[in-house]
């Protein structure tokens, strides 16, 4: 590649960083803030919002290595699947991604690691929820309580520390969403009774190495023990990040969205 060639690969290059931030910025920053709650998120209207109609809205959680304050790192996973335009017009729906900061965690889970570095981890049944999901909380309250929100179309999905953190907020609100769907995440099998009823659709590498696909397919199997209208899909050749397999179905948001209570 001679010097030319190379001058113009790399402004191509940044173009497309330029024209893939710009997108982005159609997600509007916020902070929501109650007492000692507080928590940063961004929210993408549907084209041509209108507030005299009522949406369908869907919380989205990011992973732990999107953690921080910066309100911008947790739309690096699926923050592009919703801009696109046949997304945004056969879906036009509030889509809301908040930011867990670096200090906390949108589950109650505990860890332990072994000498060769495998984690176990260790869901809890009940319990006070973390800062973050506490905040989380209010937000979900302060959005679903607006007058262009349809109560019956509430949705929530999440990828890893996020997938985790779904399944909280099933069992912490349980008659709140339509449906949900999880990536590559887990919970305490002993909650899936509190969700039963919420249609979900999980998501999961066999290969994954960060969190082992077991933590899904225990929360499957007993899922189906107890009738729930779930489904499971596992990538045989997948590691931690089955998000890409996931959010590349073209399944997942009219499945979705045709959820209601």
């Amino acid at each position: 590649m001679n010097k030319l060639q190379l001058t113009f690969s790399i402004i191509l290059l940044s173009a497309g960083l330029n024209s893939k931030a710009q997108d982005l910025a159609k997600y509007e920053k916020g902070t929501f803030i109650k007492g000692k709650d507080s928590i940063g998120y961004r929210v993408l209207f549907p084209e041509n919002f209108e507030r005299t109609k009522k949406y369908p809205i869907l919380f989205v959680l990011h992973g732990s290595g999107e953690r921080g304050n910066d309100n911008q790192n947790q739309l690096t996973h699926g923050g592009s699947l919703f801009l696109k335009e046949e997304v945004r017009k056969q879906f036009p729906a509030i889509i809301v991604f908040p930011q867990c900061s670096s200090d906390s965690f949108w589950s109650n889970v505990d860890f332990k690691q072994d000498a060769a570095g495998n984690r176990e981890f260790l869901f809890q049944e009940a319990g006070q929820p973390s800062k973050a999901m506490q905040a989380l909380l209010g937000l979900i309250d302060n959005f679903v309580n607006k007058p262009y929100v349809n109560k019956n179309q509430v949705y929530a999905g999440g990828l890893s520390m996020g997938g985790m953190g779904t399944y909280e907020l099933l069992r912490r609100k349980p008659q709140l969403f339509a449906a949900a769907f999880t990536i590559c995440g887990g919970d305490n099998v002993a909650n899936v009774q509190k969700y039963k009823n919420t249609p979900l659709w999980i998501f999961h590498g066999e290969q994954d190495h960060t969190v082992p696909v077991v933590l899904s397919t225990r929360i499957a199997d007993r899922l189906r023990e107890l009738g729930s209208p779930m489904k499971l899909t596992l990538y045989p050749y997948v590691d931690h990040n089955s998000w890409d397999s996931a959010f590349a179905e073209p399944e997942l948001l009219p499945w979705l969205f045709s959820k209601r209570k």
